[in-house]
């Protein structure tokens, strides 16, 4: 097959010439050809460059070099491949990497450089990046170039690459409230994000049903709130090892704990904390969103939200303030007292802003910015300029188009998730409806539209838990996570569907998991040909793709 030049603007026309269709997310810039190196497994290394700033002793690329090693071979030792008569392109044993600046120990952040570049050929086999964060994106793709012929020789292709994401937030959302997450399937989960490019874990840590969260501050909060106070909680170490096992993968950790709403398993651990209800003139006995009107919820809001500055790293965090319910609020005769001495009438919406605009100025004290749900913003909240607003409601009050329009025309920062819903499911290959989504499809400026940062992907837990959450979220994830990194203009279906078919292949591949090897690996008949990788290479006769 004639070499073949697969630069963006020709990028439909030769999609199929090209042996690099494996690659997803498909990169920013590439050209490639049929022309081959072999690599053996028991001779390869990675390797840095002699001018590179990070050296032997890196914590994120020298974890990173070894992960992708045992990805790509194993860790036991090969055999030499039988040789055929045909002569071999010469060998590429070894993969120099270099950084300009270090952060070897540093957290990667919304500020942070991904772009890599990557180039194989007669001269070299190098991957330039000015961060370790654009490093571990360019070893990603290293790793989906390489193939294995039936013979089971390794090769990788001739190749040049120029890569950055579209969008420096892309993110994921899992709910550990409404079904509680083995710490192992939040790991797993951040595995297969640094597979898609993905490097934000919004983690919806608690919610009504439950508070698994282990406060060293307030720990009956965990041991009357939570499922189970031994078995279904997230200790100190938990939390530690999830920041750290992210961090190592480019991945920033968004911890969201969200009120007034959303609260009920923070009740019993803290008494007088939420809204008793009442029924006529007597409480009921049930209870609502949180008191707005007591001191003593701002002091241990200050309280708490002190330990959780401490305990996630990040500049962000998540403060919610979604879907609060006012019946409650209505029904008690002391919110009504309150209000009436504030001013805000029968207007409860002024209450609520009320509340969060409190719990703003005590985070902000604490040096952190905030992610809010757009209700922050729909009920005129007044919030930081720094404010970044997660549009979520696909119709309600307006279209998330229209919402993204009234957002960033007030010069907040926003990101996408209404159409990305994941728990949402639907027969067939829904994934299509995610990856057509074009985030910057709104009536706007050039400027309204830099301020759209990103997004995320939402796997809520009414209906998942640890036995489904696998094929819930892979590779229909995949499809948001292309949408983000890749440029606008890759939204072929077909071309799409052929390397994300591929795609989740590798991920099951990679994946060592009892769910996926029952019900979806005796599927994938897994071949890779020596003549016509990867257009033959795949899940054959399985339409779930």
């Amino acid at each position: 097959m004639a070499s073949s030049r697969l630069w963006f603007s020709l990028l439909l026309a030769a999609a199929f010439a090209g042996r690099a269709t494996a690659l997803w997310p498909w990169p920013q810039n590439i050209q490639t050809s049929d022309q081959r190196y072999v690599l053996y497994p028991n001779n390869f290394q990675f390797q840095y460059d002699v001018s590179s700033a990070a050296q032997p002793g890196c914590s994120v690329l020298d974890e990173a070099f070894q992960r992708y090693r045992d990805l790509l071979f194993g860790s036991g030792s090969w055999p030499r491949p039988y040789r055929t008569g045909k002569q071999h392109t010469p060998e590429k044993n070894v993969l120099v990497v270099s950084v300009v600046t270090s952060g070897c120990n540093q957290l990667p952040t919304l500020q942070s450089v991904e772009n890599y570049t990557l180039t194989i050929n007669d001269d070299q086999c190098l991957l330039l990046s000015e961060t370790v964060w654009g490093a571990l994106r360019g070893l990603e793709t290293f790793s989906q170039l390489v193939w294995k012929s039936a013979e089971g020789t390794f090769f990788i292709n001739k190749t040049e690459i120029e890569d950055f994401p579209r969008f420096p937030h892309r993110g994921l959302l899992l709910d550990t409230s409404r079904h509680y997450l083995p710490l192992s399937s939040i790991l797993d989960t951040l595995d297969v994000m640094a597979y898609n490019k993905l490097n934000v874990f919004h983690w919806h840590l608690v919610d009504d049903p439950s508070f698994p969260y282990e406060s060293f501050t307030f720990p009956e909060l965990m041991r009357k709130g939570s499922y189970n106070p031994v078995t279904h909680i997230y200790t100190a170490q938990d939390v530690k090892e999830v920041i750290e096992y992210a961090r190592l993968r480019g991945i920033r950790v968004l911890a969201e704990f969200d009120t007034p709403g959303h609260t009920l398993s923070w009740g019993p651990g803290i008494p007088g904390l939420l809204t008793p209800c009442y029924s006529g003139s007597e409480p009921s006995g049930t209870f609502g969103p949180v008191n707005p009107s007591l001191n003593n919820t701002y002091e241990f809001m200050s309280a708490f939200f002190l330990e959780i500055s401490s305990v996630f790293p990040d500049f962000y965090l998540h403060l919610g303030g979604d879907e609060v319910d006012f019946t409650c609020w209505k029904s008690n005769p002391d919110i009504q007292d309150f209000m009436r001495k504030k001013g805000f009438g029968e207007d409860f919406k002024q209450l609520e802003s009320f509340y969060i605009q409190t719990l703003l100025d005590i985070v902000s004290s604490y040096g952190k910015g905030y992610v809010v749900w757009q209700e922050v913003f729909d009920n005129k909240v007044k919030i930081r300029p720094d404010t970044i607003i997660q549009v979520w409601r696909e119709e309600v009050p307006v279209n998330y188009m229209k919402e993204l329009e009234l957002v960033t025309k007030a010069g907040f920062r926003a990101l996408l998730s209404a159409p990305w819903y994941l728990n949402r499911i639907s027969y067939g290959p829904d994934w299509k409806d995610f990856y057509i989504v074009e985030p910057l499809a709104f009536e706007g400026t050039p400027e309204q539209k830099a301020l759209v940062i990103g997004g995320e992907a939402c796997m809520w837990g009414e209906y998942v838990d640890n036995t489904n959450l696998v094929p819930r979220l892979w590779p229909r994830a995949g499809a948001v996570a292309e949408r983000l990194w890749s440029n606008k203009l890759t939204s072929d279906l077909t071309f799409a569907y052929e390397r994300l078919s591929h795609f989740r292949c590798e991920l099951l591949s990679k994946l060592e998991r009892d769910v996926l090897e029952a019900t979806q690996r005796r599927e994938c008949v897994w071949e890779r040909r020596k003549s016509s990788w990867p257009a033959d290479t795949g899940c054959k006769g399985d339409e779930r793709v």
